[in-house]
């Protein structure tokens, strides 16, 4: 299993054990950079912790606030939007790049879906 794949594992994972999600903004909001693919992705981390080491390694990601979004509102608010903005959404980035796999919405949700954890 690739690094990437790990930390795509590891969100589903945590996420069912904490029941959030942690992503970046600024006033502008949550960022989505263009990725390899050349489609956008947002940025969400499982874990506060992971959020934190990435906003302190990677120079452009310094300036933004933490966001905590709980699980529910993540389904029913923040998947929909992703889909409906044709984007992506990037899991537990990491490295001086802040770099990881991007998935939709749709496969987002069908892995939240299979992990309930707790709400």
């Amino acid at each position: 299993m690739s690094t990437s794949a790990a930390q795509a594992s590891a969100f589903f994972e945590e996420i069912g054990a904490d029941g959030s999600i942690w992503t970046i903004e600024d006033d502008g909001g949550v960022p989505a950079p263009v990725g390899t693919d050349g489609r956008r992705a947002m940025p969400f981390w499982s874990l506060r912790s992971r959020l934190e080491r990435v906003t302190a390694s990677v120079p452009a990601y310094r300036g933004f606030q933490t966001r905590e979004i709980p699980r529910v509102e993540f389904e029913t608010r923040w998947l929909p939007g992703i889909r409906r903005d044709g984007l992506l959404a990037g899991l537990n980035w990491a490295g001086a790049e802040a770099t990881g796999f991007d998935l939709t919405a749709d496969e987002v949700l069908m892995r939240l879906k299979a992990n309930p954890g707790e709400r």
